[in-house]
């Protein structure tokens, strides 16, 4: 499987990549706001039409 150095390893980079990526994302916090405004729109209707396409399947099955 895997030895105990590649676990610490995995471990070690999972918590500095995922710190790596908060700061990032903190310091271009106005930048998101700014350009992103209204993407949540564009989520919901991704969504919508999954859920749409489901219900499509459900009931024709």
């Amino acid at each position: 499987m895997f030895s105990k150095g590649q676990i610490i390893f995995g471990i070690i980079f999972f918590i500095v990549f995922a710190i790596v990526i908060g700061y990032t994302y903190r310091k271009d916090l106005k930048l998101h706001k700014r350009f992103y405004a209204g993407s949540i729109w564009v989520l919901i209707a991704f969504i919508a039409f999954i859920l749409f396409i489901s219900a499509i399947k459900y009931f024709f099955k």
